[in-house]
């Protein structure tokens, strides 16, 4: 209990007491020495009394309001083994053994987002014991906070009010709009939309962008001049999801923005509308800088990228100034060609489909400029039959088509296949090629692997061990493997757990490393198998 404070006299008191504490009794001696006693001991009885002083001095104060109760959490409780290994996978949320060589143990920190996403997929409720250690770790670590928040559930944020270091939670609640006010209240959404803290009002908009898009547009319209540029670039980038024709003339009003960041996503979100008027617009502007010649020996793609950026080229995005390095009309040339739809091309260019376009030669050295914009194009649009295209096959020279000239592209148009053709691909890929330059195409293909890219990642590890490669080019592969590969290739990974003999030019002590490595995918497979085992429905009794 709070009380009184106290006297101005006890308080100068006890001030010249702690002045003399710091100085020192040599320096100087206590106001009142009693006599016969050292003035070090005088100093510590004096406080000692004046310490009693204080404390009885004070007035009992009303006593504050009770919390009130924790809200219950009505999903299923959780399955005793499967509260054991959550608490296992908490209690290493400090993040492994740190640099050097990781030994056979797996990691279960790395496991705890794969836990997580399983129990949510369950729809189980976390034990209200661990909610301390849930809400540290998804402090820790951003990437854990939508998963470890969503199965915190409801407790979790009555808790996080009563410890500043837990905020957050608040302001990032389960499922995003947990903590938002009812979908029903339109008086208590506009308050918060117009009141709220900056995060809130994201996450209020990201929510209402989700299950009410036109309510979501009413509110950002209505504020929109008063937001700061900075503002308007992030509540912009929430239409994203679910984005439609609808938001069409709010989009046109942003090109006319007087911060050019904004005018630049408004202009990149419609041109993701292929049936836009900007879209429409920079396909005109595109085809004119784009044509065929037929006038040879066989067809061949001509380009005349512009001579200047007019205004009109700058309000629907075009950015004038190219980066240090970059000619300026190839440029301009590669954000027009961008932004127009890619169903454009086939009837500027002899109705052939994107396969044949792709595969026709280009005059005067634009062929990669050219490809590489249909590739963004590809990916802004999520257009399959272009990515395809631009893709190739997997085994050609480099794994590449023409326009993909990075690593980083390739991943992206992959991102715009479905699941099962994406992991064909990078199987392909794999196998032609091996795991030198597979790890950000792994990243984007869905877990667990299918069969056949777990096979393509496993010949292709044990190909580089047989060949004594230095095993700790693969450690990234391998912590992929471990998080992706299907607990159910552990039969065919038994054959590589002994340590092989090491080739004269082979890396000192890889056969060993490589030993450790599989042991610890063996071992991490089958810790994987055991947690889905009891996230069962029909695993162990649950606890409360």
């Amino acid at each position: 209990m709070n009380g009184s404070a106290p006297s101005p006299d006890a308080v100068g008191d006890w001030e010249d007491l702690v002045t003399t504490a710091l100085l020192g009794t040599d320096r100087r001696p206590p106001a009142r020495l009693a006599p016969g006693r050292p003035a070090p001991v005088a100093l510590l009885d004096a406080a000692a009394e004046a310490t009693v002083r204080r404390r009885a001095g004070l007035r009992p104060a009303p006593a504050g309001r009770r919390p009130e109760r924790a809200p219950e959490d009505p999903r299923p409780v959780l399955p005793t083994a499967a509260a054991g290994r959550l608490a296992a996978l908490l209690a290493e949320r400090s993040g492994g053994t740190g640099g050097g060589r990781r030994g056979s143990s797996p990691d279960l920190m790395e496991l705890l987002p794969q836990w997580l996403a399983a129990a949510n997929g369950h729809g189980y409720a976390a034990p209200a014991q661990a909610l301390p250690a849930l809400l540290d770790a998804a402090r820790g670590r951003t990437d854990l906070r939508p998963a470890a928040l969503a199965f915190a559930g409801p407790r979790a944020l009555w808790l996080a009010r009563f410890n500043p270091d837990w905020r957050f939670a608040l302001r990032s609640a389960p499922g995003g709009d947990a903590a938002l006010p009812d979908p029903g209240d339109a008086q208590a959404i506009r308050r918060l939309w117009e009141e709220g803290l900056f995060a809130e009002r994201v996450a209020l908009l990201g929510a209402l962008r989700a299950r009410s898009p036109e309510f979501a547009r009413e509110l950002l319209a209505g504020t929109w001049p008063t937001e700061r540029a900075e503002d308007r670039l992030m509540f912009l980038d929430s239409l994203r999801a679910g984005l439609s024709a609808a938001d069409e003339p709010f989009l046109e009003k942003a090109l006319g923005d007087r911060s050019r960041n904004v005018r630049a996503t408004a202009a990149e979100l419609l041109s993701a509308l292929p049936g836009s008027a900007l879209a429409a617009r920079m396909a005109v502007r595109a085809t004119a800088c784009v044509a065929m010649d037929r006038s040879g020996d066989g067809p061949v793609i001509v380009v005349e990228a512009p001579h200047e950026c007019d205004s009109g080229m700058e309000r629907d995005g075009v950015v004038a100034t190219p980066p240090a390095g970059r000619g300026e009309r190839s440029w301009w040339l590669g954000q027009l060609v961008e932004a127009a739809p890619l169903g454009t091309w086939p009837g500027r260019l002899g109705g052939r489909d994107p396969r044949e376009i792709v595969a026709l030669p280009v005059t005067d050295g634009w062929e990669g400029e050219l490809h590489a914009a249909w590739c963004r194009a590809a990916v802004r649009q999520r257009d399959a039959r272009w990515s395809r295209a631009l893709l190739g096959a997997p085994s050609a020279p480099e794994a590449g088509g023409p326009g993909a000239v990075s690593l980083a592209e390739r991943a992206k148009l992959l991102a715009t296949l479905d699941p099962a053709e994406r992991a064909e691909w990078v199987a392909g890929f794999i196998a032609t090629h091996g795991l030198s330059e597979a790890f950000q195409l792994l990243g984007v293909c869905a877990v667990p692997w299918s069969a056949p890219l777990g096979r393509a990642v496993v010949d292709a590890l044990n190909i580089a061990r047989d060949a004594g490669s230095y095993p700790w080019s693969f450690s990234g592969v391998m912590g992929l493997a471990e998080r992706c590969l299907d607990p159910a290739e552990v039969a065919r990974l038994q054959s590589l757990l002994a340590i092989p003999d090491e080739h004269e030019d082979a890396a000192p002590g890889a056969g060993g490393y490589w030993a450790e490595a599989f042991q610890r995918l063996v071992t991490t497979l089958r810790l994987r198998a055991a947690m889905a085992e009891e996230l069962s429905p029909t695993g162990a009794a649950g606890v409360g």
